[in-house]
């Protein structure tokens, strides 16, 4: 990671770059959570992974000017990539399998088509956030990072709203029948 060379924090400034996608993907992440918090404790665990997952983004961009996290870039960029791994996993073997198991109990076949179609597109953007955790093994240089970081703040607004979509496919045409279920 970075040729095993310390960041100064000066190297941070020049990732402001980033600033307006870090700063969309944290609104975006407040209106999930708004949206589907609540609902399902295995999905609001989710949800604050991810919204974990971006704070981390955006300190490491320079977005978030008041972070009281004064870690170095390399730190933060090995933590950055654990906890991408982490949600990345959680959504493939915990959070999407639910969600069709719940269509598959309401035997909504629509939902089920429909879900299936965003799979492929998930699949892709997770080979993308796996690959930048492999290249950041190899980084070696601020330029390459700024071009890494510009690259996976794309694809996880990208994923955020496939898995969105996911979640409102899945999981909110059922939410009254469900609550219902579990209050009767």
């Amino acid at each position: 990671m970075i040729s095993g060379r310390p960041f100064l924090k000066s190297g941070c400034k020049k990732l402001n770059a980033n600033s307006k996608r870090g700063k969309m993907m944290l609104e975006g992440c407040k209106s999930a959570k708004e949206r589907w918090g609540g609902v399902s404790e295995l999905i609001d665990n989710w949800l604050n992974e991810r919204q974990n997952m971006i704070v981390l983004y955006c300190s490491m961009t320079g977005v978030d000017h008041q972070s009281n996290d004064d870690r170095p870039l390399q730190e933060k960029l090995r933590r950055f990539c654990q906890l991408l791994v982490d949600y990345v996993s959680a959504g493939h073997f915990e959070i999407y399998e639910q969600l069709q198991r719940e269509a598959m109990e309401f035997g909504d076949e629509e939902a089920l088509s429909r879900s299936g179609q965003l799979f492929p597109a998930i699949q892709k953007n997770t080979e993308a956030c796996l690959d930048f955790n492999d290249r950041c093994e190899k980084l070696g240089s601020i330029p390459e990072l700024q071009k890494m970081l510009s690259h996976i703040g794309e694809t996880l607004e990208e994923r955020f709203s496939l898995e969105d979509q996911l979640i409102a496919i899945l999981h909110n045409a059922h939410r009254e029948e469900a609550s219902q279920m579990v209050a009767g």
